[in-house]
């Protein structure tokens, strides 16, 4: 019988020790929810490990936090979440934790919707409040790039930090989802999504200095992407008429809107907590039968059983699932830019004029689903 020798077996030892030395060398990122995950992973590639503490497919809005969340923050080695108030349990969570390493606010420094909260008596002008310039919030979108690429930002440690800055609020009680003066939801925007993913990167290089080239190297590729992306998603929607409105669950495509030119409605705020009463459904209806409105959307994470009420009550097409705060668990849904141009396609095959016919817009511009997934999942991890 051959025997190993102690060199071969200290070689093989050292060989089957490999992986795990190079997976304890990847940095620990906890994200608040899927979208936020998969931009992180996107920018830190093989250097990073990734958790996501509400998963694909499910209600940021709604989330509870858990202890095996605090201790996932305790053990991170960076955290990365929205702000302006759009997790308005992560504060708790972050000081229940003793979380004491870097944070990332990825809406830090971008151009903020206002939101003047759920109204449908404006519908005929109905732009969420936002300015409607485009091609200068592309310009800001830019500027902000090139911010990003001059300077790293200072991602506070202590948490301490001016949370107003943020958007964020002392919630002293459950679930408390107002999102307070701006909405939330930049992502929907690539403009912005470009100032989300700088923002990572510099936190990625303060919590890991050593592969600075590398997160600097991908987070360009990464921002390229999302300009390519953002150029497909226009031609799209430029086929869609200017004066078509879009229904879905709930106030999530303010940002889309300012960008694309299109004019979103839903039947409540921003939050999908939020039930609509009565009287909004009325007159939500009466808009509906007013204006050009073609078609109905369900949300990935949101009930669908206000839009099916809305599509028995008006005899509109439910056209398909549009994903806003969570990405899909599988399929082209599951990364951000593949959510961002499933979106496209499904608002362009619903809503295009195929006859050919040139619009005006101002700016450049089908599925069943399983609803109501509130969990979270972590294993959600790259």
């Amino acid at each position: 019988m051959r025997h190993l020798t102690p060199a071969l077996i200290i070689g093989t030892s050292a060989m089957l020790a490999l992986p795990a030395a190079i997976a304890a060398e990847r940095i620990q990122v906890v994200t608040s929810f899927s979208i936020l995950a998969d931009m992180v992973q996107n920018v830190g590639g093989e250097h990073v490990e990734v958790t996501s503490l509400v998963g694909p497919d499910s209600d940021a809005h709604v989330y509870s936090p858990t202890p095996r969340d605090a201790r996932a923050l305790a053990d991170a080695d960076l955290v990365v979440f929205n702000g302006l108030l759009f997790e308005g349990w992560m504060e708790r969570l972050i000081d229940s934790s003793d979380y004491n390493g870097p944070l990332v606010t990825t809406t830090d420094g971008i151009d903020r919707l206002d939101y003047h909260g759920h109204d449908h008596e404006d519908a005929h002008g109905h732009d969420h409040g936002h300015d409607h310039d485009h091609d200068n919030g592309h310009d800001r979108g830019h500027e902000h790039e090139h911010e990003h690429d001059d300077h790293d930002h200072d991602h506070d440690h202590d948490h301490d930090h001016d949370h107003d800055d943020h958007g964020h609020d002392d919630h002293g009680h459950g679930h408390d989802h107002a999102h307070g003066d701006y909405d939330p939801h930049a992502w929907q925007d690539l403009a912005m999504g470009k100032v989300y993913v700088g923002n990572i990167r510099d936190g990625l290089i303060e919590a890991d200095p050593d592969n600075e080239a590398a997160y600097r190297e991908n987070a360009e590729r990464y921002i390229n992407e999302l300009a390519a992306t953002d150029a497909e998603i226009r031609e799209l929607l430029g086929e869609i008429p200017s004066s078509t409105s879009v229904i879905t669950g709930h106030d999530s495509f303010g940002y889309f809107s300012n960008a694309y030119g299109l004019r979103f409605l839903s039947p409540v705020g921003l939050s999908t907590e939020a039930e609509p009463s009565a009287a909004d459904m009325a007159r939500l209806i009466d808009v509906i039968r007013e204006q050009n409105v073609r078609a109905l959307f369900h949300e990935n994470m949101t009930s669908p059983a206000v839009i099916n009420q809305l599509a028995e009550e008006t005899g509109l097409p439910i056209a398909g699932t549009l994903y806003a705060d969570a990405l899909a668990a599988e399929g082209e849904a599951s990364t951000y830019l593949g959510m961002m141009r499933h979106n496209a396609q499904v608002l362009h095959d619903a809503l295009a004029d195929h006859d050919g016919h040139d619009h005006d817009h101002s700016h450049d511009h089908g599925d069943d689903h399983d609803h109501g997934d509130n969990g979270h999942d972590h294993s959600h991890s790259h």
